[in-house]
């Protein structure tokens, strides 16, 4: 079973990313957020790793931030920290696209 790596890596820049706003910000939000969808991602990478076609948990999270984020990065225009995590959260959608394209189908 292969480790999802970048899954992981990007549960811990999302937490990160939470950490940071309530520090520098005071923003609580920021941070049950951040911890909330960094432990999303990083369940979703554990099952992932376990399952390669247990996705779904993953796209679901990475989806969200992507849209949620987005919103939030067309209305400020303000690259950090939105637009930022709209990157990561997209080439992580990216990402597990491709892996589940390069998947062969279940055949029973």
């Amino acid at each position: 079973m292969a480790v999802d790596w970048i899954g992981f890596i990007y549960a811990v820049l999302v937490s990160t990313g939470g950490v940071i706003g309530y520090v520098k910000a005071g923003s609580v939000t920021s941070l049950v957020a951040g911890l909330l969808f960094g432990l999303l991602a990083a369940v979703g990478a554990y099952r992932t790793s376990q399952n390669p076609r247990n996705v779904w948990l993953s796209l679901g999270t990475a989806g969200t931030l992507c849209v949620v984020m987005g919103l939030r990065f067309l209305g400020s225009g303000k690259f950090m920290p939105a637009g930022l995590m709209t990157l990561l959260s997209g080439l992580m959608l990216v990402n597990i696209i491709v892996g589940m394209l390069k998947r062969k189908p279940h055949t029973s």
